[in-house]
């Protein structure tokens, strides 16, 4: 799958007049090869400098923007102060998230709950929905187990 991936980026970037450099391959090689991370810029620098030591963090960021820009990346926010990135999946809605405020461990929930809201929200209100995004902020099992421990400890 990363090598089909891979293939229709860079069809899509030739397409709209930009190069596929060996810089912008090995970003979207890495966000494909780590499709469930939600890699920040800090993250993917240091994973491609692996390969490209002569790499610089500038460069890390014009090409997220430019492949965010041309809808190739999704910029995602989890309120914990990184831009974190995915791969866009244009064939499916986003899939929605659950971010432990504990560990900061970020879950994907694949399946789409909203279909049904949206096709209320386009039928009552005439919107032609393009896409959303859902993050649920709570702790995962592993913390909230490790709190309940915590709690129940005699003093």
């Amino acid at each position: 799958m990363p090598g089909n991936a891979l293939e229709r980026m860079r069809e899509q970037l030739n397409a709209q007049d930009y190069k596929f450099t060996p810089q912008r391959s090995m970003v979207l090689q890495v966000l494909t090869e780590h499709p469930d991370e939600h890699l920040s810029a800090d993250e993917i620098y240091a994973r491609v400098k692996v390969k490209y030591p002569d790499i610089g963090m500038a460069t890390i960021y014009r090409t997220l923007d430019l492949l965010t820009n041309l809808n190739i990346v999704n910029k995602v926010n989890f309120g914990d102060g990184k831009s974190r990135f995915e791969i866009s999946q244009k064939e499916r809605h986003q899939h929605h998230h659950l971010i432990c405020l504990s560990c900061n461990e970020i879950i994907e929930v694949k399946d789409d709950l909203l279909i049904q809201l949206e096709k209320t929200i386009t039928k009552e209100h005439d919107f032609e929905i393009i896409d959303h995004m859902v993050q649920f902020y709570g702790h995962c099992k592993k913390c909230s187990e490790k709190d309940n421990k915590t709690k129940n400890k005699p003093q």
